[in-house]
């Protein structure tokens, strides 16, 4: 049988997975644990996870940007800026890619987007990652930077930010988490359970965030017309909450022949950028033929 190792590696785990290269979404857990503290570290990783398990190729899926096999802007994990990770491994055939961007592969393979040739998701945690179906590609870019959708702004007078976008800063699971302080919640979990039972107040304050999305994918869905947008991550299980506020602003802000986008929370949970790395690296007409 041959293998496939996913590797996904964020700002403060690592977690990897192996699958069958015949049927590459399916992947089993096999490790995790704390994101590496540098290169080596890294390095020292990725090499034993691939002497245990000795794969045919491996995905490796970064929270940042990528351009082939070469990090180019990594913010959590700034020793891997200007690494081109198939030097580090010359022997392993590899594929590499943005978190987000590999969790539209699986989404889009055999999952909330399967059958979609055009689709959206946005990635909602601790930041706001984001990639883009169309045409049945996943977008990547000239440079790894394609969709970079937490750096959307609907205020022309922010003076901007260097690490944070206009949207992260008023959407993302931080926002949310300042708003509930505001309210005097413990965090933003709290607020969305009270918004739950109808907490006027906690409705009210989810209201800006709603509504920045709103504004900032409307114009997404105007460019590129996509059938489906998947909401993942952490605020994904506020979906129920948070949907029917960010549709009713969306509706205001598209022309009629648009509003009956659909928004969806992506199937593989956690779990899709593991598969989505896995997908990626046993070969993907989502991914190929692109540098």
């Amino acid at each position: 049988m041959s293998r496939v190792l996913a590797i996904d590696i964020g700002g403060t785990n690592i977690r990897a997975g192996l699958a069958d290269i015949a049927r590459p979404h399916e992947v089993e857990m096999v490790a995790t644990g704390a994101a590496p503290s540098d290169l080596l570290d890294f390095r020292t990783c990725v090499n034993g996870l691939i002497e245990t398990y000795r794969p045919d190729r491996i995905g490796i899926a970064i929270p940042g940007l990528a351009n082939g096999t070469l990090c180019r802007w990594v913010p959590n994990l700034p020793y891997l800026d200007g690494t081109d990770v198939a030097d580090l491994f010359p022997q392993q055939p590899m594929a590499l890619g943005n978190d987000a961007q590999m969790a539209l592969v699986a989404e889009a393979t055999a999952g909330a987007a399967a059958g979609f040739s055009d689709a959206i998701l946005i990635a909602i945690g601790t930041g706001i990652g984001s990639a883009v179906l169309s045409g049945g590609r996943v977008l990547r870019g000239s440079r790894g930077g394609a969709t970079s959708f937490g750096w959307a702004s609907a205020d022309p007078t922010d003076r901007g930010d260097d690490r944070d976008g206009w949207l992260e800063r008023h959407a993302s699971g931080r926002a949310l988490d300042r708003l509930a302080c505001a309210a005097g919640l413990k965090d933003g979990t709290a607020l969305i359970a009270a918004a739950r039972t109808g907490d006027a107040d906690s409705l009210a304050r989810l209201g800006g965030p709603a509504s920045a999305l709103a504004a900032c994918l409307a114009g997404a869905i105007a460019l590129l017309d996509p059938a489906v947008v998947l909401i993942t991550g952490g605020v994904a299980s506020a979906f129920d909450v948070l949907a029917p506020l960010t549709l009713t602003a969306l509706t205001r802000q598209l022309p009629p022949h648009l509003r009956s986008i659909r928004l969806a929370v992506g199937h593989f949970g956690p779990g899709a950028v593991i598969a989505g790395a896995a997908i990626t690296a046993a070969g993907s007409p989502l991914w190929e033929s692109q540098s």
